[in-house]
């Protein structure tokens, strides 16, 4: 049933369009390109996006869905407070193998950037498809050169309020 779904979110979607396809990189949408009637024959055929456009707004948002999950940030209304889960739906042909170093027995990652600048990585034991899989534990790395560490599936309030603030966070690693 997930192999049907990924397949074809897969092969209808902007962002998994082959590009011999689509005529370019899906990465270059464009709201508009330049024809050769164009003044500057520099730009003939160059693609240009003055705002954002509703294929880059498509592309951001189904980028985000999958990497980071619909909702990271919630109130948990037993304690009122602000915590964070991450909840990746990733196809298993984005998940890569790492050939070198295993951490922890994990052998496969997936890496992104949260926020521009915190990099996170899913560990996972196994190459499959990451639909309704929640973390067991993650290691978050400050700043500073400390590692903090959560055993559970959820990151707690005082970590989540790191992660929205951005700038003592270094990165975040995420054992599936």
């Amino acid at each position: 049933m997930y192999n049907e779904f990924f397949e074809e979110m897969q092969s209808g979607m902007l962002p998994f369009i082959d590009a011999k396809t689509y005529g370019r990189s899906p990465v270059e949408c464009s709201s508009f390109i330049a024809s050769s009637a164009f003044v500057d024959p520099a730009n003939h055929g160059r693609g240009f996006l003055p705002r954002l456009s509703g294929s880059t707004a498509e592309f951001l948002s189904i980028w985000s869905l999958m990497f980071i999950g619909q909702s990271p940030f919630f109130i948990n209304y037993e304690t009122g407070l602000v915590e964070m889960q991450l909840k990746p739906v990733l196809p298993s042909w984005l998940i890569l193998e790492d050939k070198f170093a295993h951490k922890q027995g994990q052998r496969y990652y997936v890496e992104f950037k949260l926020f521009t600048s915190i990099k996170v990585t899913y560990f996972i034991e196994e190459r499959k498809h990451l639909f309704r899989v929640i973390p067991k534990k993650y290691e978050i790395g400050l700043r500073d050169g400390s590692i903090r560490r959560v055993d559970r599936p959820v990151i707690p309030n005082d970590l989540a309020l790191m992660v929205r603030r951005v700038v003592q966070i270094d990165h975040i690693n995420v054992f599936l």
